[in-house]
């Protein structure tokens, strides 16, 4: 197994990174993380390599230089598409390709790939070597340990190995199997269990390989128990539904200063949303990934009820953020 990097590749510091979400990881949700997590690596969500090269891709791959390092995930199982929409990402400039072999969702597996290209190590290889041979950037695959009937550990390692050897050397591992059959995405994301230990076994067979780990993981002293095993920690959920936790967790591992408050956090996005404003972003873009900024806090309900409630309006700007601020007492926020 060889396990090479491409020449060329940048080397991004993985300890801590922010899983692609549907819906979720958009630019404006990266911009704002960035604010208070410096140092974390983002993921956008996913983006399949047919929308990038037959639809809008300067919208689609559009991103702010502070949410650098930034990857991108492409969905797709065409060698030659991803090599193109591989091309297209390295020019917008983005630090890393990662191609979704973990997503379950009917509509991803109707159009063959996400998690059921698992049962096809070979063609996610042919993927690999294809869009290595034309980016200079880091090629990573983020993938599930196993599916369905085909979830043993040696299915595992023998997808690992093959993709490996076509040059892959990072993996970011959803410490879950997928059921592609019976299971919605949703249910993917809870009902099979977790088996952390398969993923620390993968990095103690191939420690020449960079292994991340992902799935469930919602507090830090779990964060520094998998960094003891692997290699990185990629958080879902608990980023988007607790930020400023996240903020925190990055800043101690980089032994940075305390991470700014809420009302900081707002009063620094304010200058992006007026921008983003101007250039025709609904407010309502923006707002809805700020409503979980306040937790447990006397005016935390208040300010989420008002953002809902105003945000969506027609003509809606900064003061309807503004208002909504000023019901959470800052002397008292978190």
């Amino acid at each position: 197994m060889k396990g090479r990097v491409y020449a060329g590749s940048p080397v991004l510091d993985r300890t801590l990174s922010l899983a692609p979400m549907m819906e979720w990881t958009d630019r404006h949700f990266r911009y704002l993380l960035r604010l208070g997590a410096p140092s974390m690596l983002l993921y956008t969500e996913m983006i399949t390599a047919a929308a990038l090269l037959h639809g809008d891709a300067e919208r689609l791959l559009a991103f702010h230089p502070a949410e650098q390092p930034l990857a991108l995930q492409i969905g797709g199982s065409q060698p030659l598409e991803l090599a193109k929409a591989a091309q297209l990402g390295e020019a917008a400039g983005y630090d890393e390709i990662n191609l979704n072999v973990g997503c379950p969702s009917d509509r991803v597996q109707s159009g063959r790939f996400g998690a059921c290209l698992m049962a096809e190590p070979e063609l996610v290889a042919d993927c690999v070597r294809a869009m290595q041979a034309v980016v200079r950037l880091p090629v990573t695959v983020k993938c599930r340990i196993g599916i369905d009937d085909q979830d043993s550990e040696s299915d595992l390692r023998r997808f690992i190995e093959i993709v490996a050897d076509a040059g892959c050397s990072v993996f970011i591992v959803h410490a879950r199997k997928a059921w592609l059959q019976g299971l919605n995405p949703k249910q993917n994301r809870d009902i099979p269990p977790l088996d952390y230990q398969r993923v620390y076994r993968l990095k103690q067979d191939y420690p020449s390989l960079t292994i991340v780990i992902n799935g469930g993981i919602v507090d830090f002293a779990a964060v520094q128990e998998h960094l003891a095993m692997v290699d990185g920690v990629m958080i879902g959920r608990k980023a988007y539904h607790d930020p400023c936790a996240i903020m925190a967790w990055d800043r101690t591992l980089r032994g940075l200063a305390d991470a700014p408050s809420a009302h900081q956090l707002v009063r620094s996005y304010l200058p992006y949303m007026k921008q983003e404003l101007a250039a025709g972003t609904r407010l309502a873009a923006m707002t809805r990934h700020m409503l979980a900024l306040f937790q447990a806090v006397p005016g935390a309900r208040a300010w989420r009820r008002y953002l809902s409630e105003h945000a969506f309006r027609p003509g809606a700007g900064l003061e309807v953020v503004e208002a909504a601020l000023a019901k959470v007492p800052e002397h008292v926020a978190a």
